[in-house]
């Protein structure tokens, strides 16, 4: 009987820590959701070539950019970035 007890309660200790540690790192469990939301802003001309977020007049898709640096292409970035990035052009105001 008092293995039963022990295995039980580690079982549950095991259990709860993986709850613990899902809720933490991902969107799965309610709650969890306040930790990740942040403001981002597309920051143009700071993308690699192939590298940008979306399309732009030029293509339709992401990852279709042909020039590094190029000032019509955009990436995503945490509010506040793309004013820290040399040679970046800032960003269309659209904050999300």
């Amino acid at each position: 009987m008092d293995h039963r007890i022990g295995n039980t309660l580690a079982i549950c200790s095991a259990i709860g820590i993986v709850l613990l540690a899902v809720q933490q790192t991902t969107h799965l469990l309610p709650g969890s959701k306040k930790m990740f939301t942040f403001d981002r802003e597309r920051c143009y001309g700071v993308v690699r070539a192939g590298k940008n977020d979306c399309g732009t007049a030029k293509h339709a898709c992401a990852g279709r950019a042909v020039h590094d640096a190029d000032s019509d292409e955009w990436l995503m970035l945490p509010a506040g970035t793309c004013t820290k990035i040399v040679g970046a052009d800032g960003y269309s105001g659209t904050v999300w």
